[in-house]
């Protein structure tokens, strides 16, 4: 019998190398981002919530510029980029992977189409007035529907709502299939629970609000334009919710396999007082979860309005959208450290430059960054953007 110092460690020698790196960590990130803002899109096209009118139209714009980056990592880390088309014409309905393709490229659809019943009389308008090659383009983007009347607006608003309302399932199907996928892998024991698609789902949805409540403090914030105190109020209850939610149920998900104390634990145990002590026992769940856990229960316990909410709000949100990265680092590469031979842990190491470090990690997580800025140059995206007001 060998003592118990001699098993750590111990490893097969094809399970030194951890295969799914930063790419697929910032994949199921960058696609709650997408679900996350899409929700809060739909909570007042669909549910009425008055005060994220004024920020309904922004949600929709974010929701969109994150998911034409949601698949970008998937791309990356394909040693055949190429080939990644090939699930369109090679259907494979019983693989959890190939079912990813059509859940991603219908969502798209539909998130495009809403986006483009939202800015169809802007779209006309702009091709009326101006000349030359902007026209051309205005009126592209018309697809040929150069006249918009009360009628069509009715119209427009019925179709908007439908989509938002089909497309809250939709979103939920998107993210919560991310988790599906590690879920249902038998054989990792940090990975396999029925649980994983809801915490995927709770925390896709947080880290979503978050980001939002962020980009539109730094928007109002750059363009000197006042800030909507009720609507980040009402946010911070949402999100406060969510967080509950997602917090609640990740512990319960550690504790019950504490409490059942089977097979499981004795990997995840010396799992989280090892490899991942500091990364999920430390940051993700004493600092980045505990922390705006408070804060926000304050924001919204409390009378706390103008300045104090801002800021409390801002810094509840920045930690809330690096806990959700952290979280997917913790799944993702947490699950591959436990070794092959359930002896052992795999060690990773951050590369900067390689094809899946560091530097493409923060190109690809910046993108969506860009591509909102440039469109804010040509499309209002607030109500109160002076290209509306002027109509």
């Amino acid at each position: 019998m060998l003592p118990n110092e001699s098993l750590v460690n111990f490893i097969f020698p094809n399970n030194a190398h951890i295969d799914w790196s930063l790419m697929i960590v910032i994949y199921p990130y960058i696609t709650g981002l997408v679900a996350g803002a899409f929700v809060v899109s739909s909570l007042y096209h669909v549910f009425r919530i008055r005060e994220f009118e004024g920020i309904a139209r922004f949600a929709l714009v974010a929701a969109f510029c994150f998911g034409l980056f949601a698949a970008v990592p998937l791309l990356v880390h394909l040693a055949q980029p190429q080939r990644a088309f090939n699930i369109f014409f090679t259907t494979h309905l019983t693989s959890a992977m190939s079912v990813f393709g059509y859940v991603y490229s219908s969502y798209m659809v539909l998130l495009m189409v809403e986006l483009w019943l939202t800015y169809r009389d802007y779209f006309i308008e702009r091709a009326k007035e101006t000349s030359g090659l902007q026209r051309v383009v205005w009126t592209a983007l018309t697809l040929g529907v150069t006249e918009y009347t009360p009628e069509s607006a009715r119209i427009d608003y019925r179709l908007t709502t439908f989509l938002a309302a089909i497309g809250i399932p939709w979103a939920c199907v998107l993210h919560g299939y991310v988790g599906f996928i590690f879920g249902s892998v038998k054989a990792n024991a940090w990975w396999a629970t029925p649980l994983q698609p809801i915490i995927f789902l709770m925390s896709a949805i947080v880290s979503g609000m978050a980001m939002l409540c962020l980009m539109y403090s730094f928007v109002r914030w750059r363009t000197g334009r006042p800030y909507d105190y009720a609507m980040i109020r009402k946010l911070m209850t949402f999100l406060w919710g969510f967080v509950i939610i997602d917090f609640t149920i990740e512990v319960l998900e550690v504790f019950y396999v504490y409490y059942e104390h089977g097979h499981h634990w004795s990997l995840i145990g010396p799992l989280l007082s090892g490899p991942l002590y500091n990364s999920f026992v430390i940051t993700q769940m004493l600092i980045l979860s505990a922390i705006p856990f408070l804060v926000l229960a304050v924001v919204v316990i409390r009378a706390i309005d103008r300045k104090p909410l801002l800021y409390l709000a801002n810094f509840a949100s920045l930690l809330l959208v690096l806990q959700v990265l952290v979280m997917r680092f913790n799944v993702v590469i947490g699950g591959q450290n436990i070794s092959k031979s359930d002896r052992g842990f795999a060690t990773f190491h951050f590369e900067i430059l390689a094809k899946e470090g560091v530097l493409p990690a923060l190109i690809i997580l910046a993108a969506p960054f860009v591509v909102y800025y440039i469109l804010s140059r040509f499309i209002p995206i607030f109500d109160d953007d002076e290209r509306l007001t002027a109509r």
